[in-house]
């Protein structure tokens, strides 16, 4: 069994039978269920262990457990665009959003785009409105925008609609945006999940697409989660570096199109607005581009593909 994002998959594994357990509680006890609804439920972990012979888990942020289990860790630290994982320099809160700011016009002024973190949806949107007083062109993005709109934005800021993208959780696995060469982690000294050391590796990881990606962490003291962070990129990026000088090789922004995610974008839009047999044969349309994306290995597109056909499914409904 291959687990992707395993970090993030096993947790969910484990999940499935507690949630199942939770919700099925309640309704037995007080008499909406037999006790026999406990018998169909999903897999306990240790249950789903048992079953597995082996099992090869991918993440740039293995959990603890993946790593006691593992009895061969690979790291696969080289990219063939000789990219480095991004320098990451630390600042006091004192004065950060005018720092931000600054920042913010001198990465915009080179033609780049920026990412920016919060801690709360009240910050982000302040912060936006900050940034648009300053004629700054900026979006927000938050939990309650659906996925299409979601790829919308994303496309947006990648295309240069707008430079500047805030929001809580913009650490999203797969979120590969070339363009970016600044990401600013504000308030990166409160500890809790947004600010983990797996939450920061993976926010740092959206400047590694950009030969000129760097990150920001905004803090007056250096937390644990900080430093490990810290000391993981700057042990990569060292590896990165003595392996690109040993070969010769040049690091190299990635190009990747935008426009063929705005047309099947435009697709599935279009397919919301008309009858549910017709947004059937839509979602089959985006099933076989979904396969022709996978077997061309361009999964960052394929995920995109089916997210929309996610949301078509809702809107069938």
């Amino acid at each position: 069994v291959f687990i992707d994002e395993s970090h993030m998959t096993i947790p969910q594994i484990r999940a499935m039978y507690n949630g199942d357990l939770a919700r099925k509680k309640n309704l037995v006890e007080y008499g909406f269920r037999m006790k026999s609804a406990y018998d169909n439920r999903p897999l306990t972990f240790e249950e789903f262990d048992a079953r597995v012979p082996q099992m090869i888990c991918v993440s740039a942020t293995p959990a603890p457990y993946e790593l006691e289990q593992a009895g061969q860790v690979v790291e696969q630290l080289i990219r063939p665009t000789g990219l480095l994982d991004p320098p990451v320099t630390v600042k006091p809160t004192k004065g950060q959003i005018d720092d931000l700011l600054s920042e913010v016009n001198t990465v915009v002024g080179q033609g780049g785009r920026v990412l920016v973190t919060t801690l709360t949806k009240r910050m982000a949107e302040n912060l936006t409105d900050y940034l648009k007083e300053n004629g700054v062109k900026v979006r927000y993005m938050h939990s309650d925008i659906d996925a299409l709109e979601r790829i919308d934005i994303v496309n947006g800021l990648r295309a240069g609609e707008f430079d500047v993208l805030c929001g809580i959780n913009l650490l999203r696995e797969g979120l590969d945006l070339p363009e970016v060469r600044l990401v600013a982690i504000l308030d990166a000294d409160k500890e809790g999940f947004l600010r983990s050391e797996t939450s920061l590796v993976q926010t740092i990881g959206r400047a590694a697409r950009n030969a000129e990606g760097r990150v920001i962490m905004y803090a007056d003291e250096m937390t644990g989660s900080m430093e490990r962070a810290i000391g993981e990129t700057n042990r990569r990026r060292a590896i990165q570096q003595q392996y690109n000088e040993a070969h010769g090789i040049i690091p190299k922004t990635i190009v990747k199109s935008v426009a063929e995610t705005l047309s099947v974008t435009t697709k599935a839009k279009r397919a919301a607005d008309v009858k549910k047999k017709d947004i059937t044969e839509e979602i089959e349309k985006l099933k076989a581009m979904m396969k022709i994306a996978s077997s061309q290995l361009d999964f960052e597109r394929a995920i995109e593909i089916r997210e929309m056909i996610n949301e078509l499914r809702k809107r069938m409904r």
